[in-house]
């Protein structure tokens, strides 16, 4: 496993020298703050459900407010974590580098809680709601007696402002990642499996178009080849390491 000790000088040089840090990270990385993954998440009263079958339109459609109760379930796993120090080593990069882009797969939060300024939410957030008829998002809302609660400028149940299995993630959140993927010159992917597209593309996209790419996951072994390297390891441990070597003299 990868430590402060031996992570590759090669790539504490090029972070140092890099002008535009992008970074995906998944569910590893909340994973670690206590947050079960999206699989691991069906516990209890909610272990005889698929969370696919609670995850689409259709499952919302059909029953409403079973799918709000496990949504509000979530958002309490979610209201009791906090942002562990891979978060807030990311948040440290983004006021140590030129420029900095964080794409994320996670509805938690967590990085905006972390003091990252402006996390590109693909799949969207947990902690937010929006009209399912017109599409505004609201961020407070009355949890009252019916359930979902009505939105309060038309009437249509309010759903989670999450992307759900078969629609289509935000065309402006995708637009600013694949601009990021082909203008880094340093991309870390962190935690995040590389099974769930568009996201997945992304570290090879950065990867063809010239960038370091950096892979930090515990299903990786650590490797370095040409503007690749893999350090396996948690995310909460290697990137305040590399963040610390790349910048010692940088307040934390």
């Amino acid at each position: 496993m990868a430590t402060e000790s031996n992570i590759p000088p090669e790539l504490v040089t090029a972070l140092r020298q890099a002008r535009h840090v992008a970074v995906l990270t998944g569910a590893g990385v909340s994973a670690e703050s206590g947050i079960p993954t999206f699989r691991d998440a069906q516990t209890g009263l909610w272990a005889r459900y698929d969370p696919e079958d609670l995850a689409t339109p259709e499952a919302f459609q059909r029953n409403p407010r079973l799918v709000w109760e496990w949504y509000a379930w979530r958002r309490q796993l979610v209201s009791g974590a906090a942002p562990n120090p891979g978060h807030l080593a990311l948040a440290r990069l983004e006021r140590l580098v030129p420029r900095f882009t964080l794409i994320t797969q996670n509805v938690d939060g967590l990085h905006h809680r972390a003091g990252s300024s402006a996390p590109i939410e693909l799949h969207g957030n947990i902690m937010r709601v929006r009209c399912s008829a017109e599409g505004t998002v609201y961020e407070h809302w009355d949890e009252g007696a019916e359930l979902p609660p009505p939105c309060p400028a038309c009437g249509a149940p309010l759903r989670p402002d999450v992307v759900w299995f078969g629609e289509q993630l935000p065309s402006d959140a995708l637009e600013q990642a694949w601009n990021a993927a082909t203008r880094c010159d340093l991309f870390l992917s962190v935690g995040t499996s590389g099974l769930v597209e568009p996201a997945a593309s992304l570290p090879r996209l950065a990867h063809a178009w010239g960038a370091t790419l950096v892979v930090i996951n515990l299903d990786v072994s650590d490797t370095v080849r040409e503007r690749l390297f893999s350090l396996h390891g948690r995310s909460g441990v290697l990137l305040p390491a590399l963040v610390s070597a790349a910048f010692p003299d940088a307040a934390a």
